[in-house]
């Protein structure tokens, strides 16, 4: 059987991603009622970190560990690879010792090669092009709170980075509307935009994609690596801010999401995030049932209740 992995959305049909989705809830349920279900005995996730990380590395820990099997922490300070060991012979040697493979890096090409030599499925923990797992919990959460997101409006609001092109992948492939509002000069990455095509429409008013909204999403303004750019972006994005009156313009139910970790004052107010419309803590905790499904998946392990 070829080996399946996920380094993107669009490594899933759209069937396969509101498989997983249904699949998280499931999961989700069957934890909070206190029910073991461990079909991952015996199977090990080896987990390559060349960025930090906090939800990522607990999220893939304990859903393993729920699941029944094990993880293992790698950073390149730990192995071969902080000493200039190829990515292929890395991929060669322990895709013969684990399972799965879950690797958060900064380039997407480092991914897409260790995947190209790798006997078990690779998982996209994040890189600097798209955040796949993210948005399998971000779709969970909005199933769980307001049902099927197709034909739904959601406004990005803020940078045209990895997160951005990883909803404008889910807004082809579960058909809804998605609105980028960005400052010039930070938009998505065309490639991304093509892709989408009118699934995804870019403007530089916040108001405007904001206004009828069913779901407002963003994320800081400098992400990991960027952090000598925080001056000036912070300029950029000053008039990108998600707070009360922008929530407003939204419709009288809409949600708000972020990927976390959130600098209040900055992309998101305080009384937003911290708001009865905010949804930020479940889509944190089910960043762990919607990897557990994926991970359910790309093992071939069958699904049960």
């Amino acid at each position: 059987m070829k080996v399946r992995h996920f380094l993107s959305l669009d490594d899933l049909s759209a069937h396969e991603l509101r498989t997983l989705i249904e699949r998280a809830n499931e999961l989700k349920s069957i934890q909070h009622l206190g029910n073991r279900h461990t079909p991952l005995l015996g199977k090990t996730l080896g987990m390559i970190f060349e960025k930090a990380s906090t939800r990522t590395r607990v999220s893939f820990e304990v859903g393993m560990a729920q699941l029944g099997g094990h993880a293992l922490f790698l950073s390149p300070r730990d192995t071969q690879l902080g000493r200039g060991e190829p990515i292929e012979d890395t991929a060669r040697v322990l895709s013969r010792m684990v399972d799965v493979v879950m690797i958060r890096t900064f380039a997407h090409e480092t991914l897409e090669r260790f995947a190209a030599h790798s006997r078990v499925p690779v998982i996209n923990g994040l890189s600097d092009d798209v955040h796949p797992c993210q948005l399998l919990a971000d779709l969970q959460t909005y199933t769980e709170h307001r049902g099927d997101i197709q034909g739904r409006t959601v406004a990005w609001i803020g940078d045209g980075n990895n997160m951005c092109h990883s909803w404008m992948n889910a807004a082809r492939l579960l058909d809804f509307k998605l609105r980028i509002a960005c400052p010039p000069g930070y938009e998505p990455d065309a490639r991304f935009t093509a892709a989408a095509g009118e699934h995804a429409e870019i403007m530089h008013d916040a108001a405007a994609a904001a206004a009828g909204a069913d779901l407002l999403v963003t994320d800081v303004w400098a992400s990991m690596g960027q952090e000598e750019e925080q001056a000036r972006r912070a300029a950029a994005f000053a008039a990108y801010q998600i707070d009360k009156q922008l929530m407003a313009a939204a419709a009288p139910d809409a949600l708000f999401m972020h990927c976390l970790p959130a600098h209040r004052g900055e992309e998101v107010s305080a009384d937003v995030i911290d708001g009865p419309q905010s949804v930020v803590w479940d889509e944190a905790e089910n960043r762990l049932h919607a990897q557990k499904a994926l991970l359910e998946f790309l093992l071939d392990v069958a699904l049960r209740g």
